[in-house]
């Protein structure tokens, strides 16, 4: 699979990395070195060899440095297993501001600067919002096939957030401000179902109300231009997720036995050959 790795993208070093005094320039120049072997697929595969191979250096020293990165938030690491619980391989994604996209993971910056018209994400329609809308304001019984069985977790999530208004309220409520609202309860709900609603402590109501106005504020400067946001609600739940999964910072909703199963399994992970 590395023989394939690709060779012509563009490696993106941007200023926060640059100019990171945390940072070895090693660690900075394979950051650079993962942004452009993310291009194709919106993640990195290559393997510590491979950067050993590349820097002339340990594949130790390539984990360390890989860890530094993450535990600094600018990459996120994933790990996938097979039914044996064994690696069969890791993801690298590079985490980045709100506003980089990639065509299928949102911290990715993508070879058209920052966003990518033709995307292959789900789009998520009006008529996605309206359901949800309706089913959260009880014009609706059932909640949308999307979200089946997930209810519970979902409305707890936007009572925390207050986002659930009454239909009596909404009707004072401005038109720009219902789309708000209906687009950040559907993100909100989006993280329940991909399962980083967790990692929402890291976000207060404002903050997460904030960051829609950015990224309306963005779609506004890029309108009409090669980096035109086509589908908004895409690019609100991208950010939004793309902000919770930085860092590594547990949840405080994680027990405690989970945290140091969790770190276990991390020391485990840094020592195999990837």
């Amino acid at each position: 699979m590395e023989n394939n790795l690709p060779s012509s993208y563009y490696a993106i070093i941007p200023a926060y990395i640059r100019y990171n005094k945390e940072l070895k320039f090693a660690e900075r120049l394979m950051y650079g070195e993962i942004t452009a072997l993310s291009n194709k697929e919106g993640y990195c595969f290559a393997s510590n060899r491979y950067f050993a191979d590349l820097y002339g250096v340990s594949q130790s020293t390539i984990s360390r440095w890989i860890s530094h990165l993450a535990e600094l938030g600018s990459l996120h690491v994933e790990i996938i297993r097979n039914d044996k619980k064994e690696i069969v391989e890791r993801r690298i994604y590079v985490v980045d501001n709100p506003y980089m996209q990639n065509n299928q993971y949102p911290y990715v910056q993508n070879s058209t600067y920052p966003i990518c018209r033709k995307s292959k994400d789900n789009i998520i329609n009006n008529n996605m919002l309206d359901s949800f809308f309706n089913y959260i304001i009880n014009k609706e019984k059932k909640i949308p096939k999307e979200f089946e069985n997930l209810e519970s977790q979902i409305l707890e999530v936007l009572e925390n957030y207050e986002m659930i208004f009454t239909e009596e309220i909404l009707k004072y409520m401005r038109t720009e401000n219902i789309e708000k609202v209906k687009v950040i309860s559907y993100s909100l709900a989006l993280t329940v179902k991909e399962n980083v609603s967790h990692l929402l402590y890291k976000m207060n109501r404002e903050q997460i109300i904030s960051l829609y106005d950015e990224c309306k504020l963005r779609e506004s400067q890029n309108k009409d231009t090669d980096n035109e946001i086509i589908n908004f609600t895409n690019y609100y739940y991208k950010s939004l997720k793309g902000q919770l999964l930085r860092g590594k910072s547990p949840s405080f909703f994680m027990p405690k036995n989970k945290l140091e199963e969790n770190k276990s399994s991390e020391e485990d992970e840094e020592g195999e050959e990837l």
